[in-house]
């Protein structure tokens, strides 16, 4: 079973250093060989991320800084499933506050915390560009809009169904 703290396995550093190769400065594959880690593992531990950085040639802290900057990196475990609820004026102004609360009843959780389950987690984030379509969210990678009570509830029974 892979763990947080086993090392990388072959592989991932295989390709990491592959990244690491196509681009003019090996810290510039540093996004994708976290996304890479983050796919295998479900979030980018430190003692990943700094086995990742020496891959690089950079320290922990630099890495680290970028992986924080970017609010699609988990640096700390989430549920199988991630909501992404935005944060912008634009959707507060459309909703996003009761359509919040509703999730945090309905899933028992507060905004960055996850289900007893370990099935969702509820996450806060910054602008994600769909303002023309407010209230918005990301549900793991699939992007929704003009998000209503209805279409919250269909969400969370399909990913409760979903492994």
């Amino acid at each position: 079973m892979l763990t947080a703290e086993a090392p990388l396995p072959a592989p991932v550093r295989a390709e990491i250093l592959v990244l690491a190769a196509r681009e003019p400065h090996p810290r510039g594959a540093g996004v994708a060989a976290l996304r890479l880690v983050q796919t295998r593992f479900g979030w980018v531990s430190t003692a990943h991320l700094r086995e990742v950085a020496g891959l690089l040639g950079m320290s922990a802290d630099d890495l680290d800084g970028i992986a924080t900057y970017f609010n699609l990196l988990f640096r700390r475990p989430v549920g199988r499933h991630v909501i992404m609820l935005c944060d912008s004026v634009s959707c507060w102004i459309m909703g996003r506050g009761p359509l919040c609360a509703h999730l945090c009843r309905t899933l028992g959780i507060k905004p960055g915390e996850t289900t007893a389950d370990n099935a969702i987690t509820l996450l806060p984030t910054v602008c994600i560009g769909h303002c023309d379509h407010a209230p918005a969210m990301l549900v793991d990678d699939t992007l929704h809009g003009d998000v209503d009570t209805a279409t919250l509830d269909r969400l969370i029974d399909t990913l409760r169904d979903t492994p």
